[in-house]
């Protein structure tokens, strides 16, 4: 859906993207801050995609996330039991047409390579710029490389200095 609320039209063209997102410093209502134990989604992030997602519960989704437009977003992340690190992350706010989910979901995808999946732990997210608007898509693979240019958009974006900043903000020690 775009940030007006209208599923876009586009089925995941090849268009090119600009290799950066948002404004050089962050704007309101930029950073968001949300938190909570890491749940189990639909099994596809992994296993159908070969890209992991760490899923926000249901009630962060719902009332911490509500207010915000369908769509991509990138940000940070730390997960309890991670050394402490926090990761360069980029998260799916919606509905994903190309599944035909029935609930609105909160997937994160920590830029980062895991051995284990880490159900059950605590994960601080902050969210700190829109990417783009929720698309449907013709195929799996259309699907996939969109996911892969958010990665390399959201790693660029998260080099400039007013982002960078935010991998040191307190939320994530506390």
């Amino acid at each position: 859906m775009s940030a007006g609320g209208a599923q876009d039209k586009n089925k995941g063209s090849k268009a090119s993207r600009e290799p950066i997102a948002g404004p050089e410093t962050l704007e309101p209502p930029y950073p968001i801050l949300v938190e909570g134990e890491v749940v189990s989604g639909f099994g596809r992030g992994g296993k159908q995609l070969g890209i992991p997602t760490a899923n926000l519960p249901e009630e962060v989704v719902e009332r911490t996330l509500a207010d915000i437009p369908i769509g991509v977003y990138y940000g940070w992340a730390r997960v309890e039991g991670d050394s402490g690190e926090v990761r360069p992350m980029v998260m799916s706010l919606g509905w994903n047409p190309y599944f035909k989910n029935e609930k609105r979901s909160g997937e994160v995808h920590i830029i980062h390579k895991y051995a284990d999946d880490f159900y059950g732990k605590h994960m601080k997210v902050a969210i700190l710029a829109y990417i783009r608007p929720e698309k449907d898509y013709e195929s799996l693979d259309a699907l996939i490389d969109d996911i892969h240019t958010d990665i390399r958009v959201a790693v660029a974006s998260l080099a400039r200095p007013a982002y960078a900043r935010v991998r040191e903000n307190p939320f994530f020690t506390s």
